[in-house]
């Protein structure tokens, strides 16, 4: 199967199944999920960090780095930031309750469908590039989605949200990469150039993402052991994007 639409749409439907991984929060200890997802968060900044310099950024430079290329790239660091302050500039006081959710529970959710429509739409133009940058792409997203998700949930559950009810806001959230990728097929398809804007798009949204949300994680937690396997996961995630290249 080589068809870029095809591989599009699955790529974001697998994306959308990653949202029930908030369910790892009930099965498992709050020690163990600390330690899983400190591995987790590393090796997703390794990934988005190799698949911004080593696919997305050599493949829309091919024929030069423009100041046009500087602009997108700019352009999805920006926006990658004010889908961030988004989440963050509303905090309520009021006490947690079902009948009440935290607002921040619901901020929360705009935000994620937010940064989910972004990734349908990094996803898609992806593949439209080339399919195994497609496939980098939506593995560098899922391994980032899996920590935030588990994350995610974990708010609406603190915002006063049932456990069945967060599960099935984070997926309709999650759901929203779908729109996002048609949306790139369709403007891919009908505005020439549009391809170069959306990797570069991407890029500098997976350097701000890694840079700016993932790398500051690692550095709450210090010991050397856990140092070691940050970077051990760091590099393994930057290998894994080289690797692909072979796919090419």
């Amino acid at each position: 199967m080589s068809d870029p639409v095809t591989l599009s749409l699955l790529s974001v439907i697998l994306v959308s199944v990653v949202s029930f991984a908030g369910v790892l929060t009930l099965v498992l200890k709050d020690v163990t999920i600390r330690k899983f997802l400190l591995y987790f968060v590393a090796f997703s900044a390794g990934a988005l960090f190799g698949d911004a310099f080593i696919h997305l950024l050599p493949e829309v430079t091919a024929d030069g780095f423009t100041t046009n290329i500087s602009l997108y790239i700019l352009s999805g660091v920006i926006v990658s930031f004010l889908v961030e302050k988004g989440v963050h500039w509303r905090h309520c006081h009021i006490p947690s309750s079902k009948k009440h959710p935290h607002t921040f529970a619901y901020m929360n959710l705009f935000g994620d469908a937010v940064h989910n429509f972004i990734d349908g739409l990094i996803i898609a133009a992806s593949y439209m590039v080339s399919v195994p940058i497609g496939i980098a792409t939506t593995i560098a997203v899922v391994f980032h989605e899996i920590p935030q998700e588990i994350g995610d949930f974990g708010v609406l559950l603190h915002g006063g949200f049932s456990k069945n009810k967060a599960l099935m806001l984070n997926f309709l959230t999650a759901a929203t990469a779908i729109a996002g990728a048609l949306i790139a097929l369709a403007v891919s398809a009908q505005i020439e150039g549009s391809i170069v804007f959306l990797a570069s798009f991407a890029a500098g949204g997976f350097i701000y993402i890694a840079g700016a949300d993932l790398i500051p994680e690692l550095h709450k937690r210090f010991t050397i052991k856990s140092s070691i396997g940050q970077i051990i996961a760091l590099l393994l995630g930057m290998g894994v994007m080289y690797l692909l290249i072979f796919l090419e």
